[in-house]
């Protein structure tokens, strides 16, 4: 019963997520907004509001969601903006990318009803990736 409820608490979440990238938004919706509130909005759900892999469903998830803020440290010290990037993205396999349960936000992004472009797909995820950067443990 508890996979039952567990697996329907994620679909809810990930969906929910999914619909609200998909939504049409405002031209220059990233000009207004930061990476830290778009990772609240859009990953803080399983990762956590401090990163540490401890949302409020992680514990529903198949897998443990990655603890955001140690990237750097296991990758011996150096962060990697640009394979952080093709992570969230999720439309080109990448080793470490996350299990199943992890939204492919590239593609989520790439439906916004504002018609968002490849430009303005990686520009929201740069975002998130200057704020994973700025949360890492040293």
């Amino acid at each position: 019963m508890r996979t039952i409820t567990g697996t329907l608490a994620v679909l809810a979440v990930a969906g929910a997520s999914v619909w609200a990238a998909a939504q049409p938004q405002a031209k220059g919706l990233t000009d207004d907004m930061d990476g830290g509130a778009l990772y609240k909005t859009y990953c803080s759900s399983c990762h956590g509001a401090s990163g540490e892999g401890d949302g409020p469903i992680a514990d529903a998830l198949r897998y443990r969601p990655t603890d955001l803020t140690a990237l750097a440290r296991h990758a011996k010290g150096k962060f990697d903006p640009e394979k952080v990037h093709q992570m969230i993205d999720g439309r080109v396999p990448v080793k470490g990318h996350g299990g199943p349960d992890m939204p492919l936000w590239g593609e989520a992004f790439k439906r916004s009803g504002d018609g968002y472009s490849e430009a303005a797909i990686r520009e929201r995820i740069d975002l998130i990736v200057k704020h994973l950067e700025s949360i890492q443990v040293r």
